[in-house]
């Protein structure tokens, strides 16, 4: 049993660091020890001391971590850079992260600033400068401004990848694409 985790736990170092960060960033992997959450380095050095209730991977610089039941962002020094102070939150994509405050999802940029006030009851993340949005029970999405690209008419959405994201209104699915 002891070699099945120690072979786990290389598999995940090699899947954590195997591949260089294209960015040049540091690359630091998420550790539980005692029931919290940190980060070591890819020598396995501790970087970060576990200190989190939760915490996600690092993206964009900045990881999600949960602590007395707020969830807020820490940045690869360990320092928190947006305080706990969110009831859900998501990583940062396209430099805007999607944060739910009481019942209604909005975004906000890298230093906590509101970019897309609260209003939509889900929101994903950005990709090629769209995101889904829910209002009721249909999904649209809307650009980096908060702006309305595709009112919420949609049963399902996907992110859109090369010009394209797959969508379902009813039981017929298909992708669409912005012109």
């Amino acid at each position: 049993m002891h070699k099945i985790k120690l072979f786990l736990f290389l598999v995940f170092l090699l899947s954590a660091f195997g591949t260089p960060s294209r960015s040049g960033e540091m690359l630091l992997a998420r550790i539980k020890i005692g029931g919290k959450y940190g980060y070591i380095d890819k020598t396995g050095k501790m970087a970060i001391n576990p200190q989190f209730n939760y915490a996600e991977d690092f993206q964009e610089g900045l990881a999600k971590v949960w602590l007395d039941g707020k969830w807020g962002y820490i940045d690869k020094t360990g320092k928190m850079a947006i305080n706990p102070q969110f009831d859900a939150a998501l990583g940062f994509q396209e430099g805007l992260a999607s944060i739910k405050l009481g019942d209604k999802w909005g975004y906000i940029d890298k230093t906590g600033k509101m970019a897309i006030n609260p209003q939509f009851d889900a929101a994903l993340g950005f990709q090629e400068g769209l995101a889904s949005i829910n209002l009721g029970d249909k999904w649209g999405y809307i650009d980096k401004t908060g702006k309305m690209v595709i009112n919420p008419q949609l049963d399902d959405t996907g992110d859109f990848q090369e010009g394209l994201a797959r969508i379902r209104l009813g039981d017929k699915r298909s992708y669409i694409g912005l012109a």
